[in-house]
């Protein structure tokens, strides 16, 4: 299993649509913000019409970082790794009740940065913890950020209890056997609470913690 990279803190304004990756790792350096849902098209396509709100924000962060590695020519050297997490929340169709809920989202990844897509295919899949990107001088965080959303999207978006179910539902508008009445289905049940969510920032702290330890590895 490949370890946390170390990090060393070092925090830096950029724009996220235009980031020289390879420094960023590199330079340990660090980055926060926060995008609106109206900065991200293929995610605001989600969000049903009848939404209550269609302006939800996410905040992210990233972490530039090295690993100690072994290369080809049997030397080792610093590979560069990012960690981005988003937090936030957005409006999804219920697929069961067809109404509008909340969906929170927590995204805590890490990143192997190479070069080249041969590299990327090349990359050994055995470590679920790490994903690989192929990097740039000009790379699109804000990209990374809304694929990652995307990938996070529930495969059946659904209330976990419906406050209500839908009249086609009700009647078998389908053709098939509705439910008898609205009885059925539990009224009681609510979404969890933003505070009982964890953050995914507190995650990110271990790569300060093991600034100082990346390089004995």
């Amino acid at each position: 299993m490949t370890e946390h990279p170390g990090h060393s803190g070092k925090s830096s304004a950029v724009d996220p649509r235009d980031v020289d990756l390879f420094e960023f790792a590199r330079g340990g350096r660090d980055a926060a913000g926060a995008l609106r849902l109206q900065e991200l098209p293929r995610m605001l396509n989600e969000v049903p019409a009848d939404a209550p709100d269609s302006d939800a924000v996410f905040e992210w962060r990233a972490e530039g970082a090295t690993q100690p590695e072994l290369q080809d020519n049997g030397v080792e050297g610093p590979q560069p790794y990012l960690r981005l997490a988003v937090h936030g929340k957005a409006w999804l169709g219920c697929q069961r009740c067809l109404a509008p809920y909340g969906q929170a989202f927590d995204v805590d990844a890490v990143y192997r940065i190479v070069a080249t897509e041969a590299e990327a295919d090349e990359f050994p899949l055995d470590d679920d913890e790490v994903e690989v990107i192929v990097g740039s001088r000009h790379f699109d965080l804000v990209d990374l950020i809304e694929e990652e959303l995307l990938l996070s999207l529930p495969l059946v978006p659904k209330h976990d209890v419906c406050p209500q179910v839908h009249e086609s539902l009700v009647s078998g508008a389908d053709g098939a056997d509705g439910v008898d009445s609205v009885d059925e289905v539990p009224e009681d049940g609510s979404e969890p609470d933003d505070e009982e969510r964890p953050n995914p920032f507190a995650a990110l702290e271990s790569l300060k913690k093991e600034s100082g330890s990346g390089s004995e590895h």
